[in-house]
């Protein structure tokens, strides 16, 4: 009690106390970083930190233009255009303005009476700084930070990759497939998705889709498309899949709203298996026993094309040495190449692979059958050994 009386508070209060403001200061510096490196926190940091190297190099200009020439003013100016909102960017730009200034009245013409800050320099720094207004308007304009907009489309090519991907299959049967977008992009419109599924999970279900366009400009509906698809993907039954999978794209009611697919259901105890195309173009079989390839083609319309459309499935069995590929339109046919042709000499190269079980050969089909086509092409290789 004395020691309250004569100190206030005990010194495990205290101690307490300042650990908890302690506390609440972290947080809220640690959420702020957060926000900002977020896209949704303030830019007063980065603008005090780039209005402090406006004077820095105004002075290195000043005492040594030889090494640092006023033209260096355009390096905060760039950074500005990435880190700052567009008000911001302005305030940047009128230190910037001021620091030309400074340096053009100070200093005075060299002995061969060239001016160091010359109109070209001015030049210079305004056009970058207009360049940067600009990539800061465009980003206020689309929502999308500089910090977050390269994460955000490296997180959409590892979404499309990771739905892509094709779960572990039992000892005997092996699966591979390979993707390569048009133009060597990183996006596509071609995409798999594929889950076991059935009682104890004794069914293999892969979809290959091809939405209409190629490359950048069909990334966006394939991103949609293959998590909607995934989601549809064993939670139906097989011969709702496509019905459901058409629906779903004719309610988006997109311009270009096409798309082929493929649906390949494997009951992976006996080899029996039914595949439903929409539209999509035929699989090869080869029977291991005869030493051939045959096409397996199922009927059934485009998706997205009208409402009701039927799907029905053609039946088929892997035996033991067969092998099933399933691959977009892009891998076989060109302007150049009919679907037969293309089709011929994707199964001469793949006889190529049949000693070595098919391993590793997606990549390399491609590469020997359509490395040099301008579309996006898809190859899916199942074999029962």
């Amino acid at each position: 009690m004395a020691l309250r009386r004569a100190g206030g508070r005990p010194p495990a209060a205290r101690l307490l106390q300042a650990n908890k403001a302690w506390h609440r200061v972290r947080t809220a510096v640690r959420r702020s970083a957060v926000d900002y490196f977020r896209g949704g926190g303030p830019d007063w940091i980065a603008l005090g930190a780039l209005l402090l190297t406006l004077p820095a190099i105004t002075t290195a200009t000043v005492v040594n233009p030889q090494w640092c020439a006023p033209e260096m003013l355009a390096l905060p100016v760039i950074a500005g255009g990435l880190l700052l909102r567009p008000a911001s960017l302005l305030v940047l730009y009128g230190a910037a303005a001021a620091a030309l200034i400074v340096e053009a009245a100070v200093l005075a013409p060299v002995d061969s009476g060239v001016r160091v800050v010359t109109p070209g320099t001015i030049l210079v720094v305004a056009a970058v700084g207009v360049s940067g207004l600009l990539v800061a308007q465009f980003r206020r304009r689309v929502g999308v930070p500089w910090r977050r907009g390269g994460t955000m489309l490296f997180d959409l090519r590892e979404r499309i990759r990771v739905q892509s991907r094709l779960p572990a299959v039992p000892n005997g049967w092996h699966r591979e497939m390979s993707l390569r977008p048009a133009g060597g992009q990183s996006f596509s419109g071609d995409f798999v998705v594929a889950a076991r599924t059935g009682p104890e999970r004794r069914t293999f279900e892969v979809v290959l889709t091809d939405v209409s366009g190629k490359g950048m400009d069909a990334a966006s509906r394939a991103l949609l498309l293959s998590g909607a698809f995934g989601g549809l993907l064993g939670s139906l039954p097989p011969h709702d899949f496509l019905p459901a999978a058409n629906g779903y794209l004719l309610r988006q009611e997109w311009e270009e709203g096409f798309a082929t697919s493929v649906h390949l259901v494997l009951d992976l105890d006996s080899g029996d298996y039914e595949l439903y195309s929409a539209g999509h173009v035929p699989a090869l079989q080869r029977d291991a026993g005869a030493g051939r390839w045959e096409a397996v083609s199922a009927e059934g319309p485009l998706l997205g094309v009208y409402d009701g459309a039927q799907f029905d499935p053609v039946k088929g069995r892997l035996r033991q040495g067969d092998v099933l590929m399933l691959f977009t339109d892009g891998l076989v046919e060109t302007a150049e190449r009919d679907l037969t042709d293309g089709m011929d000499r994707l199964t001469g190269e793949a006889d190529r692979y049949v000693p070595g079980g098919f391993e590793g050969a997606a990549w390399h089909l491609i590469e020997a059958v359509a490395g040099d086509v301008n579309d996006d092409r898809a190859l899916l290789l199942i074999s029962r050994r």
